[in-house]
């Protein structure tokens, strides 16, 4: 599907600002898109009351979850938060599986895959998380299916570990086809093994500085 120019993501109570930075920004931005190509970034809460991040910050929702309709989005980014530990966000976990079978995107990172495996969303596809052992649970049956690597790409699911941000964003661009595949890698030789020559590889292949 993927035919909206809008990207959704969820928020709540201490979420994460640090895992989706990377790729909201360049999503929302168009930052090294030769075309000017960008997604709309919009917040999606369970109520339309403000939510306090991790970091402090207040961010308010455009939306809430019930008004999310998954024609409507290329995607669905669910943030990590101390929240999901807690066993909450269930609703944006009915969402993530009408996204999915839909065939819509999501994409999950830290404790919100945890939300998606105590719902059995993971025990059929490839996926990550922090650590094999924070999954356990009644609905969860995927530990057959589970890759010990940062980030995991399986069909319509992207899952990732709280430290991969930046491999989360690659995950996304990618599923995405938001960059080709050399401002692909060029952004990720920059962004995630630190060599400046990727810049410089992003600068030709993008025909600006970024």
């Amino acid at each position: 599907m993927m035919s909206s120019n809008t990207v959704h993501v969820g928020i709540y109570d201490t979420w994460a600002d640090w895992e989706p930075g990377y790729a909201l920004a360049h999503l929302g931005s168009g930052d090294w898109q030769p075309d000017g190509k960008k997604y709309r970034i919009v917040a999606v809460g369970e109520t339309m009351d403000p939510i306090t991040t991790k970091g402090g910050m207040t961010l308010t929702p455009d939306i809430t979850v019930a008004q999310l309709d998954p024609s409507d989005s290329a995607m669905l980014i669910l943030p990590g938060a101390d929240t999901w530990l807690a066993g909450r966000n269930t609703r944006f976990v009915d969402t993530a599986s009408r996204f999915l079978e839909a065939g819509v995107p999501v994409a999950a990172i830290c404790g919100a895959t945890v939300g998606l495996a105590n719902a059995g969303l993971l025990n059929d596809r490839d996926h990550t998380s922090n650590a094999a052992q924070i999954l356990e649970s009644d609905g969860y049956q995927g530990h057959d299916r589970y890759r010990h690597d940062l980030a995991v790409t399986d069909g319509d699911l992207i899952t990732a570990s709280g430290i991969a941000p930046v491999e989360f964003a690659r995950a996304i661009f990618e599923r995405l086809a938001f960059y080709n595949r050399t401002i692909n890698d060029n952004w990720y030789l920059l962004y995630g093994q630190h060599d400046a020559s990727g810049f410089f590889g992003l600068m030709q292949a993008a025909g600006h500085a970024g």
